[in-house]
């Protein structure tokens, strides 16, 4: 199953925007009005990486395959979401069936376009958002209590450490502090729990996403610069994005959307960050395949060994997994190919303990 972002944020921020100009198409409702978008959109996109196109052309591919990743774009929140308000609780549950947060937060001033809450402030956004997300963690963990406690009047060990567990994480929730900005201090056996039971909302990886109007490109303006120094005070990453600039984009040949792009002082579209931003925040890295036929990208989770890398391409590949024959792309593009980098003995043979790095062009040997 596809590892997939949640675009989520306040009504009326630009998250079907963004989604449109991320699809390169007009799949999602754009409106202004509050739950334009009810049901969730899925759009998969290609993760944007040159490596994969330089080694195509070096290797003379006759066809290049990239990676992909999914974006969900889920209808936006308001304040007191989590006891039913708007469409409250169906959006939650959208939210939890997704493995990341993007957060979009609105960062430019625009009369025509209604806020919900009537003015504009993102780090008031962000934690409303985060206000209903602890909420509907607290429901999570008070049904799980209810259970857990009357099975540990049984005495049962382990029973009672989930308690110990469920009373630490209620406790935190209680302080209104989402999980993902304390997660470095919880014991890794809590957090281990967590993650494999409960599924909480606040626990999920976030992305902040500052939406800023086109004239406050390339740098931001003051409302993103809050969006930033918030995500840094809890280790999250954050990107800068015009989803209305975004949307312009679509359709134009690249030579026009180059000369936009240089009109705001850009080299590449913002989507491209985000992606990028995106797939790290799954904590995913990139290996290839490459050769005359084809050239791909695959992805793997990071910390993945040579035999799971194998059977990303076919099952019988890990299977019969023997060896892998490795170079990075760095050494690669130094060589400017396969055979060249063979003669010169650049090619590394790597056994089943060998971890996969990101860049890593592989060519594996197996044997069923």
């Amino acid at each position: 199953m596809a590892l997939s972002v949640g675009i989520v944020g306040l009504p009326n921020v630009g998250k079907s925007t963004l989604f449109n100009a991320l699809l390169q198409s007009a799949k999602a409702s754009a409106a202004n009005y509050p739950f334009c978008t009810i049901d969730p959109n899925i759009g998969v996109v290609e993760v944007p990486d040159d490596r994969l196109y330089e080694i195509a052309k070096l290797e003379k591919s006759r066809k290049i395959t990239p990676t992909f990743i999914e974006f969900v774009d889920i209808a936006g929140l308001v304040r007191n979401a989590s006891k039913g308000e708007g469409l409250g609780n169906q959006f939650l549950s959208h939210i939890r069936e997704v493995d990341a947060i993007a957060m979009v937060l609105r960062c430019f001033e625009n009369a025509d376009v209604v806020h919900v809450e009537g003015s504009v402030d993102p780090i008031r956004d962000a934690q409303i958002i985060d206000l209903e997300l602890i909420a509907k963690d607290l429901e999570t963990i008070d049904k799980r209590l209810e259970k857990v406690e009357k099975m540990a009047r049984l005495g049962d060990k382990k029973v009672r450490e989930e308690l110990e567990f469920l009373m630490h994480i209620k406790s935190i929730l209680e302080n209104m502090e989402p999980l993902r900005r304390c997660s470095e201090r919880l014991p890794s056996e809590l957090l281990e729990y967590a993650k494999k039971n409960l599924f909480l909302l606040s626990l999920k990886p976030l992305l902040y996403v500052a939406n800023v109007g086109d004239g406050d490109l390339p740098s931001g303006n003051s409302m993103s610069e809050k969006v930033f120094e918030y995500a840094r005070e809890e280790g999250s990453p954050a990107v800068l994005i015009c989803a209305k600039l975004e949307e312009e984009l679509i359709g134009l040949e690249a030579h026009e959307k180059e000369e936009l792009l240089k009109s705001y002082g850009l080299q590449e579209p913002g989507l491209n960050k985000l992606i990028r931003e995106a797939y790290k925040l799954l904590n995913l890295i990139t290996f290839f395949t490459a050769g005359e036929k084809e050239t791909r990208a695959w992805t793997i989770k990071r910390g993945a060994k040579a035999p799971q890398a194998a059977g990303k391409i076919h099952s019988d590949f890990e299977r019969g997994f023997i060896a892998a024959e490795v170079i990075n792309y760095q050494e690669y593009a130094k060589v400017g190919s396969i055979n060249r980098a063979k003669e010169l003995g650049l090619i590394r043979l790597e056994g089943k303990d060998y971890v996969v790095k990101d860049g890593d062009i592989v060519y594996f040997r197996f044997n069923v």
